[in-house]
Parts: C-alpha cells; structure tokens; sequence
C-alpha cells in the first residue's frame, strides 16, 4: 500500500469494471479505462472487479498476452484503489495504454488513472453496484456511521 491511503476508507466511490481489466489497471498495464460518457470525478477511488468477465474479443487476446488465468480473477469484489486524474476524448494513439484495438476507441472517452494500488485482500461490499459507480459500504445520500 502506497504510504497515506487506509483502507477500507467507507467514503470511498467505487468503479465497476469487469475482468480482466481490473487486474490490468492494477499490474499498471491498462492506464486507460475507455468509457462512453465523460466523467467529472477526480481522485481516489475503489477499482471493483464485477461478476461479470468481459466478453470483448481484446479481453481474451490480452488475457493471453499477459498469461491470466481468467477464471482464476477476483469477481464480485473491490480490488484495490486507482486515481482518476483526467478525462478526454480516445485517440488512436490511446491502444496500447486502454489494451483495446483502435475500432473500440471511436467515439469514446479516456479516463487517465494513476497510482492504482492493489488492495492486501479482496474486501467484499455491503452494497451491490447499481450502476457503473457506487458506494459499496453505504446507499448514496445515506447518513454514515462509524466512518
């Protein structure tokens, strides 16, 4: 763990992300999570590996590159931390730091991450994701105790 992060910080917004990209953002492999939409958060956040393994046929060619037992990933948990330090729209250049081909780029945003950080062991969440982001220890808008 990177000197100044505690974990489990409750507060914490998380990001659903199938594998195997969460296990790529984490090796410091994929420093480029390609989105759809913008996004305007900044900052830490927590990297949750969704129960669902990517189906994308570049999910399957960099599991092999990388010699990932796919099967063997942590789903359904918060694998660690990663900052989101900026957003902008894909290039063509953006292939090989989003581990995806240049025809999945178009038309998409790149969320520059930094400083992921793997957690000491997978934490299970008290909330199942609702959407892409969520707060795994309390419902939005909810009072917080004992954080």
């Amino acid at each position: 763990m990177a000197a100044g992060r505690r974990h489990p910080d409750k507060t914490l917004l998380a990001l659903a992300v199938q594998q195997p990209w969460a296990e790529l953002i984490l090796r410091g492999v994929k420093t480029l999570e390609v989105r759809s939409q913008p996004t305007r958060v900044r900052g830490t956040i927590y990297l949750y590996a969704s129960q669902r393994i990517s189906t994308l046929q570049a999910a399957g060619e960099i599991t092999h590159r990388y010699g990932l037992e796919l099967e063997s990933l942590p789903k359904g948990v918060l694998v660690g931390t990663v900052d989101i330090v900026g957003c902008r729209p894909c290039t063509s250049d953006d292939v090989h730091a989003a581990g995806v081909p240049s025809d999945l780029l178009i038309r998409r945003q790149a969320w520059i991450l930094d400083r992921a950080e793997r957690l000491p062991s997978p934490l299970p969440v008290q909330f199942l994701p609702y959407g892409v982001w969520f707060y795994p220890f309390h419902r939005k808008g909810a009072r917080q105790r004992g954080v």
